[in-house]
């Protein structure tokens, strides 16, 4: 009939050919005249209804087709296992056996039901247990049954492990990467000749929409499951890799196999990622950070950077709507910091216009600290994040210092015009970060003039373990100093590596392998840093043991001197909240103690236990009293006068 659905009209397919099947076991005289109509329902359903366009793919015989429809009638038609069961001629057979179809259906062939044959070699049906292969009862695969009924969904044991990703908004850049690989899809001569598709770059979630996007152009589907997740077990790989075959015929999906960073997933089941890849005919993506090199199959591999700033400011407009016009400066500042996705840029604009904001709360505001939070989870697995709590009134320093710090905050704040409306970052040929040295002794304030920085400029700071990054393995070092930098790149974090001359030192004179592989380290940082688009601070106590080819691609070096009489006089002003109550303390007096900042903030948090203990408020006996203690620590001699 004119004007019915496809799924009505396979619908209509169905029911005549279990109608003519029926006939066939009956014996029936009507089986000329069923067969003429389920064949007029065949040539009414356009396209193909989906028993006929199933068996053409899998490449079913006439006879293996009927088999398989003797076993769906079984699960569509409550009176049809009955009508089996009295064409066996045995009451405790209502199913189909294999049997039954060589003894009723046309051209049949023992082949059908062999381990390699297409419907045990692709799970469409399944042999239950009996006496002999022939009597043994057959059983429809559910997935396949609902398929010839025309429901479009996805085979349970690949939706436990699997999802399947809808495309959303792309940078154009990322379309025309999606275009070119349906492109190499749409001109292979065969599944036989499809190549691997490798999405290497930083961010995941663009690397899955460039596949889900490719995949909509030929008119298929993406399904995303993490390589961990694939079984190491032969018998469990093959029997996936079959599914994950059956389920690019029957839905038209194409499996994602996420593998993260380099290295993740190696090991026991690498082989098994390897070995999927390998044995899956037809199209197969790879999303990783790095490509994978020990693949047998014939790959691409498609390198997907992060959108350009051009691209960033259009997707943060797009999502913004209407909204976006008042906001222009500050997606200047959001793209001038965070190096951001598609997905992230999505999230955070939804997370910022989502519940209504607070009295005085600005959406400007509310992006940055929607798309800052998002950046957080990754770098708190490689770094400690230290939350800033000191301003620019707590420190203490010489002016020259100073003068250094709101330098660095002001080239930070005004990146977006300088490297963008003034189009100075063209000239720049050694990145766009800015980097700066903080030397001098313990406790004269770096990390605290580190947390002043950040705080001022609303980013998160970080600090590196060095124990984390460093590794004995040949490799691993840049590997972990390369997934920090990327990271932090993406939540425009100020990196702080304290004691930096133990990962920054000098090259040394290459004597042995070790040496060599040392240098190339220091070699990767170097370049590492000048592509960074963030601030990286690095602390050392001792400037001299630094590479001075380092020294020199530094934007600043600072330099903390130990704090004379006056600026210790202003520290122990400074080092009593106004909470604490304090006697008549005598400042020029303390500041005689020749100690560094951190060694005073020390015996004022002693000071004040003592005060609590004893009854406040905080006075010279206290101060004095933790001052011999901590003099002790440090095993100098402390004089009472």
């Amino acid at each position: 009939m004119t004007g019915d659905t496809w799924e009505e009209a396979n619908q209509r397919y169905l029911v005549a050919a279990i109608a003519e099947l029926r006939a066939r076991l009956e014996r029936s005289d009507a089986v000329p005249a069923r067969a003429a109509d389920a064949e007029a329902a065949r040539v009414a359903t356009i396209p193909s209804p989906a028993l006929v366009a199933l068996g053409a793919a899998f490449g079913l015989s006439t006879f293996e087709r009927a088999t398989l429809l003797l076993c769906a009638a079984c699960e569509l038609d409550g009176d049809f296992p009955g009508v089996c069961a009295a064409a066996q001629a045995d009451a405790g057979r209502p199913c189909p056996t294999f049997g039954l179809a060589l003894a009723t259906l046309p051209d049949p062939h023992w082949s059908a039901l062999t381990p390699e044959a297409p419907l045990r070699r692709w799970r469409l049906v399944d042999v239950g247990g009996g006496p002999s292969l022939v009597a043994c009862p057959l059983r429809i695969d559910e997935r396949v049954l609902h398929h010839l009924c025309g429901v479009r969904t996805l085979d349970e044991r690949i939706a436990s492990i699997a999802s399947q990703v809808e495309p959303g908004g792309l940078a154009p850049s990322h379309r025309s990467l999606a275009e070119s690989v349906a492109s190499m899809w749409s001109t292979a001569l065969d599944a036989a000749d499809l190549p691997a598709i490798q999405l290497c770059g930083p961010d995941d979630a663009a690397n899955v929409q460039v596949a889900a996007w490719a995949a909509a152009v030929i008119g298929a589907t993406v399904a995303a499951t993490a390589a961990h997740l694939v079984p190491g077990e032969p018998r469990e790989l093959d029997a996936l890799v079959r599914l994950w075959q059956r389920e690019a015929v029957l839905a038209g999906c194409v499996p994602l196999l996420q593998c993260g960073e380099a290295g993740e997933g190696e090991g026991q089941r690498s082989w098994a990622i390897d070995r999927m890849v390998e044995r899956i005919r037809g199209p197969v993506l790879i999303s990783a950070r790095d490509p994978r090199r020990e693949l047998r199959r014939p790959n691409v591999v498609v390198d997907v950077p992060r959108p350009t700033p051009d691209e960033q400011r259009d997707l943060w407009r797009r999502e913004l709507g209407e909204r976006s016009e008042p906001q222009q400066e500050r997606i200047d500042e959001l793209v001038a910091h965070f190096d951001v996705g598609a997905t992230r840029i999505r999230a955070a604009c939804a997370e910022a216009l989502g519940p209504p904001p607070a009295a005085g709360e600005e959406l400007g505001d509310r992006l940055w600290a929607a798309v800052r939070n998002q950046g957080r989870p990754k770098l708190d697995d490689l770094a400690q994040r230290i939350q800033p709590r000191a301003a620019w009134a707590d420190l203490v320093l010489p002016e020259a210092v100073q003068d250094g710090l709101r330098q660095i905050a002001f080239q930070v704040r005004h990146r977006p015009t300088v490297y963008g409306r003034w189009d100075m970052g063209r000239r720049v040929t050694r990145g766009l970060g800015i980097s700066a040295l903080f030397s001098g002794p313990s406790g004269t304030g770096k990390t605290m003039a580190a947390e002043v920085l950040a705080g001022d400029l609303r980013l998160d700071l970080y600090r590196i373990d060095l124990s984390q990054v460093v590794s004995k393995y040949i490799g691993e070092t840049e590997k972990n100093l390369r997934r920090v930098f990327d990271t932090a790149e993406e939540g425009g974090a100020v990196l702080l590596f304290d004691e930096a001359d133990a990962l920054f030192g000098r090259r040394t004179e290459i004597r042995d392998s070790h040496d060599r592989y040392a240098n190339i380290e220091v070699s990767y940082l170097l370049q590492r840093m000048e592509t960074y688009r963030g601030l990286a601070i690095l602390t050392t106590n001792l400037k001299s043991a630094m590479d001075p080819a380092f020294l020199r691609r530094l934007r600043f070096v600072l330099q903390f001197p130990f704090p004379d009489a006056a600026l210790r006089a202003g520290i122990w002003r400074r080092v009593f909240p106004e909470a604490t109550p304090t006697g008549q303390l005598d400042f020029d007096r303390l500041a005689r103690l020749d100690l560094a900042g951190g060694n005073i903030v020390n015996i004022a948090l002693n000071a004040a236990f003592l005060a609590a203990a004893a009854g406040p408020p905080v006075t010279m006996t206290h101060v004095l009293a933790a001052a011999r203690t901590e003099f002790q620590k440090l095993g100098r001699p402390f004089l009472d006068g």
